[in-house]
């Protein structure tokens, strides 16, 4: 699936393990050492369509984490590193991509231990009765040490009123973070409004959470060129007229600046739907060529005109 339309199944916890069969950590930052400062993490971005700023962005982070390990190598001062993060973004910007991205890079570069990705929401978190919370959220810390614990819709987690369990997440959050301060990385993710209001709740929260990333909405050019991405790893073409309506809607789509609009994913829903209509007119074929098995027509692709259905 291309990565920036990927999504987790709501209510579950995701865990992504580092493949370490092929090579140790050790062995795998020596190999990284013997290349340019940044190739490793322009390689890591290949694939990601847009997000300049943030990858330069990710770029001094890196930096400032390589350069530490060179400082205490050669016996100065070592500085205190406080790498919590929170991205601020629509649906589909690439938030989780890039969040998966950290854990990998903050292993290569020796930060993490484990560079495992653990992915959570409000569910993972909240406990049914008092106390129940503290112990569900300590208990996923204790799980993401030595890597990264991905909290979406992190807000969710102030929303409910003074009896609501979630306040009680974040104040444990809050906790295990001095206690725990550098054996992982905690990334809050969300709407930018939305975060920008959560980050209040908790006189300590801001100041845990120095790395604040923006994801902005892409262009039109940006959905256009995630499109083919999509198309290609399923191998699926458009003919040009099916290609001129594409960049036609997303062009229309962009303009609106739609409130919360899912970028990638709205793009992906839009593939996928334009591969079952295809699906359903080429079965009227007894024996379709290869290129009809491949090539989606005009008339595959149906945009709603009413904006509310574009979210």
């Amino acid at each position: 699936m291309y990565p920036q339309a990927k999504t987790a199944r709501p209510g579950t916890i995701n865990i992504v393990l580092q493949d370490t069969s092929s090579r140790s950590a050790p062995e795998s930052r020596a190999l990284t050492q013997e290349r340019s400062p940044f190739r490793m993490i322009e390689d890591f971005f290949s694939s990601i369509v847009g997000l300049e700023a943030l990858k330069r962005q990710m770029k001094e982070i890196y930096a400032q984490v390589v350069i530490a390990g060179k400082r205490a190598d050669a016996g100065l001062k070592k500085n205190q590193q406080v790498l919590h993060m929170v991205f601020k973004g629509n649906p589909g910007t690439g938030k989780t991509t890039l969040a998966r991205m950290v854990a990998r890079l903050f292993h290569e570069a020796g930060v993490l231990e484990k560079g495992h990705f653990i992915e959570a929401d409000r569910s993972d978190l909240v406990g049914e009765y008092i106390g129940h919370t503290a112990q569900k959220t300590k208990d996923l810390i204790h799980k993401a040490l030595g890597g990264v614990l991905f909290i979406d819709e992190a807000y969710s987690l102030a929303r409910g009123g003074e009896k609501d369990f979630g306040k009680e997440a974040i104040d444990t959050i809050v906790k295990c973070m001095e206690d725990h301060h550098d054996e992982l990385v905690i990334i809050l993710a969300g709407y930018p409004d939305e975060m920008e209001d959560f980050l209040t709740i908790n006189p300590g929260l801001a100041s845990r959470f120095p790395l604040k990333l923006t994801f902005k909405d892409y262009s039109w050019r940006e959905l256009s060129a995630i499109a083919a991405g999509m198309l290609q790893d399923r191998e699926y073409q458009l003919t040009p007229a099916a290609e001129v309506k594409l960049q036609e809607h997303l062009r229309s789509v962009c303009s609106r600046s739609l409130l919360n609009f899912s970028n990638a994913r709205y793009v992906r829903n839009m593939i996928e739907e334009a591969v079952r209509r295809h699906a359903f007119r080429v079965m009227a074929e007894e024996s379709p060529q290869k290129e009809v098995l491949m090539t989606l027509e005009a008339e595959d692709f149906s945009f709603p005109k009413d904006e509310e259905r574009v979210h």
